[in-house]
């Protein structure tokens, strides 16, 4: 076996995982802050693990926020772009399309149990030569058995399809805790409210209110995971109390922002 920093590969369109005969290839390796991936896609279906750091992922779907100790499945052939918030240590997993039939078709943010942390670390220190088959290839059979069972995290952020309705909210949703109402934003969209909140929800799934506050609960998780204390998210999401961001917080990830990332720690 061999130390998983020796399965660092420099070049993340990973030409040579396309092809290879594995089930799983894995890779492991840091990145800086600020560096930027733009659109791009691979054949092979993707785990993106944070072990420390943030990142955001960019789909068609919208737009993903993967804090420490998560991940980010991308199924095949998905397009993404991919933005490090800060310096980042990171694990993928990439999967051969026939064996993830069973596997979500549309991105996600995953949190990893912790014995699927120790299987994926424990896969990675094998030679790649000897992840075909042998031990390590029923460690990816339990892999993929234990991916099927993992819970979704409430890290996504649908947009809306068209230009017109994602023009006019592409602002609040880089800084949701900007006052516009609904009404300014209909308008910016050349929508009387009633007919925005029609077309918007069925181009996202959510009434206006909901993505405003998904937007918010996925900007105060980036901040969080960079450090900024409780009170200052509050604020600068609008919230009127510190009070009343934490209790939003807890009701949709059951805990509060101080304990979020108690597991990772």
């Amino acid at each position: 076996m061999v130390h998983p920093d020796n399965l660092i590969h420099p070049d993340l369109s990973l030409g040579e995982a396309e092809d290879y005969p594995a089930a799983i290839v894995a890779y492991a390796g840091d990145v800086e802050k600020d560096q930027h991936y733009g659109v791009h896609s691979h054949r092979r279906a993707q785990l993106f693990h944070i072990v420390s750091g943030a990142v955001t992922v960019e789909t068609g779907r919208g737009t993903f926020v993967v804090p420490p100790e998560r991940a980010v499945w991308i199924p095949p052939g998905v397009t993404h772009a991919v933005t490090y918030l800060q310096d980042t240590a990171q694990r993928f997993l990439f999967f051969r399309p026939e064996a993830v039939r069973h596997l979500p078709r549309g991105p996600a943010v995953i949190r990893l149990s912790p014995l699927l942390r120790e299987l994926a670390l424990t896969f990675m220190g094998y030679a790649r030569d000897e992840q075909i088959d042998g031990p390590a290839g029923r460690i990816a059979h339990v892999i993929l058995d234990q991916l099927a069972t993992v819970p979704i995290a409430p890290l996504h952020l649908p947009m809306p399809g068209s230009e017109r309705l994602r023009g006019a909210v592409s602002e609040l949703a880089a800084d949701p805790g900007r006052p516009d109402s609904l009404a300014a934003v209909a308008r910016r969209a050349a929508f009387s409210e009633r007919s925005f909140e029609r077309h918007f929800r069925t181009e996202t799934g959510l009434s206006f209110r909901a993505w405003r506050r998904q937007a918010r609960l996925m900007k105060a998780v980036e901040w969080l995971s960079l450090g900024v204390p409780i009170g200052q998210i509050s604020d600068r999401l609008g919230y009127e109390q510190p009070s009343a961001f934490v209790a939003g917080f807890r009701r949709a990830f059951g805990v509060t922002p101080g304990h979020y990332f108690d597991d990772s720690r």
